[in-house]
């Protein structure tokens, strides 16, 4: 199986094999669920401009564009396209699932 990316939504989703009918074993990633936005700190907020892409608001939040299913993460959306389609769309930036912010227990 390939390397996954240490930034990629996928490192820490199990793998599981399924084995053809000739013996051949297929490798394959397990079902992600998406995690509870309540599991995230929030960093900041940002609201969505006119032509702005998630990849460009993940660089801007993250250093990282590749990062922006963090945000869906954090804003409960399976479609990243969701979260720019309307101008003044309001998102939630946030901190790695774990990772406590400033005021949390």
């Amino acid at each position: 199986m390939a390397t996954i990316a240490a930034n990629s939504r996928y490192l820490t989703t199990p793998t599981a094999t399924f084995t053809l009918a000739d013996g051949t074993p297929v490798v394959y990633f397990t079902r992600r669920f998406v995690p509870k936005p309540e599991k995230f700190a929030t960093m900041q907020w940002h609201v969505v401009t006119q032509g702005e892409r998630l990849d460009q608001i993940a660089w801007a939040a993250f250093g990282d564009a590749e990062l922006f299913w963090r945000i869906c993460d954090a804003n409960r959306a399976l479609r990243p396209e969701d979260l720019t389609d309307e101008i003044g769309t309001r998102l939630r930036i946030t901190l790695p699932e774990g990772v406590p912010g400033v005021g949390d227990a």
